[in-house]
């Protein structure tokens, strides 16, 4: 049912949502308020937890973007026909039921809903416990709307934030056609090792920045500054540093706008560590072999910048680094579904297997081939 409703109502109900949320915001933050009594201020979720009305400002214009993207349904992406005369077209479809399992971001309630929902499919959403009051409202509102516009409730689901409300997702076959978890490793293993439903990993983000012997030295204080202190509990902020070893006397100039700060940490044993803090890993390689070798090492395929002004050695970066997104001369704090245009994101896929990167509308499709004939029959 969910999939034959029209693209014009879908839009309608995201923009009705979103109109929801803006007039809703001291309830949604007296929720959330709730949540962040019980986490201490210096955990490095609480800012991934923590809604403002400018936060809910950007859910809502997120969600209004969504609605002006076209519909990724039915969508034509090969079409022939064969010497026998069977016209084939492989047509872009709904999975069904996407559910999605995530830690401490009340946002992705939202972000979920929206391109689900936009793109045909239900979802059923396993929050944490330490956002369980803000999803609860969240869900609410989300409801309402659905009700206000006579259409089910039951196309968004929220679980109860336990264990046992995880295991039944992860088993529900026949139910659940596809699982994505977001959040950090630990989450993101139990998830792929336990799952008996389809999974698709939005993997943890160990995330690097080479400053190479020709990089700009101003783009490379601003590009890093940006990457590591934007937002730190992000899985795209900047985790390890790379300098030549012929820019070793750049580097205070280019830590000086993080000073006081960032904590630079330069032990071996820490490489290949996801900080979520205003912590960073900083370590001098000899050339861009050894920065390619470091990143294959440790890096986690999320997100991987060069800072240089060599075109040789940008396109070198760009082919060897294996990972869903590769920059050159842009911080990674761009690895985000709204940035790319994509309205908004389930998270950062880092596996190779079907959607890399963003996990926007387009990502939340499959297809199946429609063949039509006249009565061939196959010899």
């Amino acid at each position: 049912m969910l999939a034959l409703i029209d693209d014009r109502q879908r839009n309608l109900l995201l923009e009705h949502l979103a109109d929801a949320i803006l007039a809703n915001v001291p309830m949604l933050l007296e929720a959330n308020r709730e949540d962040l009594s019980q986490m201490d201020a210096d955990n490095p979720l609480y800012d991934r937890l923590l809604l403002t009305p400018e936060r809910l400002q950007g859910i809502a214009f997120d969600m209004r973007h969504v609605a002006s993207l076209p519909s990724p349904l039915g969508i034509v992406t090969k079409e022939r026909t064969l010497e026998n005369g069977l016209h084939l077209r492989r047509v872009s479809v709904p999975f069904g039921v996407i559910g999605v399992i995530y830690e401490a971001r009340p946002n992705v309630s939202f972000d979920v809903f929206s391109l689900c929902f936009k793109s045909g499919n239900a979802c059923i959403l396993k929050g944490s416990k330490n956002a369980h009051h803000s999803n609860q409202a969240i869900v609410n509102l989300i409801h309402q709307t659905l009700q206000a516009e006579g259409l089910p409730i039951d196309v968004v689901t929220l679980m109860p934030p336990t264990h046992e409300a995880t295991a039944e997702l992860l088993g529900a076959v026949g139910l659940v056609d596809l699982c994505i978890p977001r959040g950090g490793r630990k989450l993101i293993d139990f998830v792929r090792d336990n799952a008996r439903v389809p999974v698709i990993e939005t993997g943890a983000g160990v995330v690097h920045a080479y400053f190479d012997k020709d990089g700009d030295l101003e783009k490379g204080r601003a590009i890093i500054n940006n990457a590591k202190t934007r937002r730190v509990s992000v899985c795209n902020a900047l985790d390890c540093l790379l300098v030549h070893r012929d820019r070793v006397s750049d580097i205070p100039a280019l830590l000086a706008p993080m000073e006081g700060r960032v904590e630079i940490v330069t032990d071996e044993a820490t490489m290949g560590t996801e900080w979520m803090d205003y912590k960073m890993s900083l370590k001098v390689v000899d050339s861009i072999d050894e920065a390619l070798a470091h990143i294959a090492r440790y890096g986690s395929g999320h997100s991987e910048c060069i800072i240089t002004e060599n075109e040789a050695t940008a396109a070198r970066f760009q082919r060897e680094v294996d990972a869903a997104c590769v920059y050159v001369n842009a911080p990674t704090s761009f690895t985000d579904g709204a940035q790319f245009g994509m309205g908004a994101e389930i998270g950062i896929s880092t596996q190779k297997l079907g959607p890399r990167g963003p996990l926007a509308l387009e990502e939340m499709t499959t297809y199946k081939w429609l063949i039509n004939g006249n009565g061939q029959t196959r010899h």
